[in-house]
């Protein structure tokens, strides 16, 4: 991921600018990393190593989502809306 690309999502989701370490931020740069690997993943389907890592990158947000939704039910709809990960 570059690092504008980066500090676009850390902005957009963070509360203030550098806070990279609230469970919005984690979870969006999750889902673009998460994005990444998916088109990766098309290509190179036999890519075994990175499909780990795909999955490792997939629990770990399921395990943030979960976290936010037991803290703060209404921040955890809303980013799930803006992120669109729920249907």
């Amino acid at each position: 991921m570059e690092k504008a690309k980066k500090a676009e999502i850390t902005s957009k989701f963070g509360e203030r600018e550098g806070n990279t370490g609230s469970t919005e931020v984690q979870v969006a740069l999750l889902t673009e990393r998460i994005s990444e690997l998916t088109q990766h993943m098309a290509a190179n389907r036999h890519d075994y190593h990175s499909q780990r890592g795909l999955l490792k990158l997939v629990g770990h947000r399921r395990r943030l989502l979960a976290y936010l939704s037991k803290q703060d039910a209404s921040r955890y709809r809303k980013l799930i809306a803006e992120l669109g990960l729920r249907k």
